[in-house]
């Protein structure tokens, strides 16, 4: 059967299908009149979020009795309506510099939960159990992705300069306020609420911004971007411990808003769209694309990554100070060092999976973090530091654990985007990433209190926590690699 596009020849890649962010386009081939059915699904073919195991490729004839209708047919017309790609220049590198300062500032905040929790833990809110205390945290990650359902759609109809400015406000008013907070409903409000919904309006077209001017270096611009998060994860936790003692919570908090603002300004100068917004761009949610089992299975995985990624984040730091072999000083530099990790981990798999394919990348870093989780943290949480040849091995468990699943997880935010982007369109992918996200918040939102009942009924020992992150971790990989399989199949070869 012969597949072809108009205007194209045996071969020749067609006029290419633009995604919003992180995804490479649907791209179409003539099949030649030869057996070999694999050397036709290049490399680039396989990208094509509709690249079928047998050659058949989307919108195509042998594809199209399984179109869901109205998607594929608006998604055909952007390949005619949009220009190429400038891969870089000026401003598509400056959008990335603006990504990285705006991620600095709302990603690093939430990579700085777990210093925030065991301070808060034993001073303001002492007198409260663990569980209760997560659910201020988890509501902040849970706001942070679940807000995405009207501010991705948002961003494709209106662009991102008012979303950032909005958020920009709210983010910095949060980390001002917060040192005035003594109450429990104060710091759930100010933290959780505020802070929650100020990082969702910045990180959501931080990210988004960055598919209008990249697609084959896609992976790696969404990588350095994404990397600023894990900058702001060394910088504040590291000010954070120095600033307590010195200077007091409400002052440190205080100059950690002031650092924020800063960052806020040079996101709003720098981050923009290239594309026009389309006309009559509707701004709702469309759950119909779940009828793509691919997609589906991809939501599902991450729902699954998301519930056990935070965990460690937000109790590595109060396991180590529980754990009597870790001083406190070194408890607290935790966090920074796993970012240190992170931060390699969110640039080198989005270089990567330019070249060897996104969700082969994210399955690997998948494998990556339940080893680790199961064969380092677990054993570190069964010992008992009753010897110095305990405590020395409780502590080498733990730091290589934490450089190593730091490394691998920070994959696990840079490649979700480039994942799901490979999914859609250029003007939907805001709708795909809102909608794929409004499932998985629900996920942030009960895993840290998930982590914390576990906690108490283990009687303050933390191996039930760890088996719950490397439980989620399990199901999040059988997720992403059934829905590998659901467009590419199961052979291991085939860039996807």
């Amino acid at each position: 059967m012969r597949h072809t596009f108009n205007g194209s020849k045996p071969g020749q890649i067609a006029e290419p299908q633009l995604p919003d962010i992180a995804r490479l386009p649907s791209v179409g081939f003539c099949i030649p009149p030869f057996d070999n059915s694999e050397q036709v699904l290049s490399e680039k073919a396989c990208h094509s979020p509709r690249a079928l195991e047998d050659g058949s490729l989307p919108n195509s004839g042998a594809d199209k009795e399984q179109s869901s209708g109205p998607l594929d047919t608006e998604s055909n017309s952007f390949a005619r309506d949009e220009a190429p790609y400038p891969e870089g220049g000026w401003e598509g590198w400056l959008v990335v510099l603006g990504s990285f300062s705006g991620m600095t500032a709302s990603f690093g905040m939430l990579n700085t939960v777990g210093v925030f929790q065991a301070y808060l833990s034993t001073h303001q809110l002492k007198d409260y159990e663990q569980s209760t205390i997560g659910w201020i945290f988890s509501v902040y990650v849970f706001l942070s992705f679940f807000c995405g359902i009207q501010i991705g759609p948002v961003f494709d109809a209106k662009g991102p300069r008012m979303l950032i400015l909005a958020g920009s406000i709210l983010i910095c008013a949060s980390m001002l306020l917060l040192g005035l907070c003594t109450q429990y409903y104060q710091f759930m409000l100010v933290f959780g609420v505020l802070g929650g919904l100020g990082t969702s309006l910045i990180f959501t077209p931080a990210v988004s911004a960055i598919g209008h001017f990249f697609l084959l270096k896609r992976g790696n611009a969404t990588g350095l971007a994404a990397a600023g998060g894990s900058v702001g994860g060394i910088i504040f936790p590291l000010m954070l411990q120095r600033l307590f003692p010195h200077m007091g919570f409400a002052w440190s908090t205080r100059i950690m808003g002031f650092v924020f603002i800063f960052l806020c300004i040079v996101a709003q100068l720098l981050i923009r769209s290239r594309l026009p917004p389309k006309p009559g761009q509707s701004v709702m949610p469309d759950f119909r694309i779940f009828r793509d089992k691919s997609f589906a299975l991809s939501t599902a995985g991450v729902f699954f990554m998301e519930w056990g990624l935070f965990v460690p984040i937000t109790y590595l730091t109060s396991f180590a100070l529980a754990s009597g072999a870790i001083d406190a000083t070194f408890s607290y530099q935790l966090v920074a060092l796993m970012n240190a990790g992170s931060s390699i981990g969110r640039w080198a798999p989005g270089y990567i999976a330019d070249k060897m394919g996104r969700f082969n990348s994210m399955i690997a870093a998948l494998v990556l973090c339940t080893a680790t989780t199961l064969t380092l943290w677990l054993p570190a949480s069964i010992l008992d530091p009753t010897s110095a040849s305990s405590a020395l091995t409780i502590k080498a468990l733990t730091i290589t654990y934490t450089l190593i699943f730091g490394c691998a997880s920070g994959s696990n935010i840079s490649l979700t985007p480039v994942c799901v982007g490979q999914l859609c369109g250029t003007h939907e992918y805001g709708r795909y990433y809102a909608t794929c996200y409004t499932i998985v918040s629900f996920g942030t939102l009960t895993g840290i209190p998930i982590a914390g009942a576990l906690l108490q009924a283990a009687g303050g020992r933390f191996w039930g926590v760890v088996v719950w992150t490397g439980l989620c971790y399990v199901l999040a990989l059988a997720s992403m690699v059934m829905a590998r399989a659901c467009r590419v199949g199961w052979k291991l070869g085939v860039m996807y």
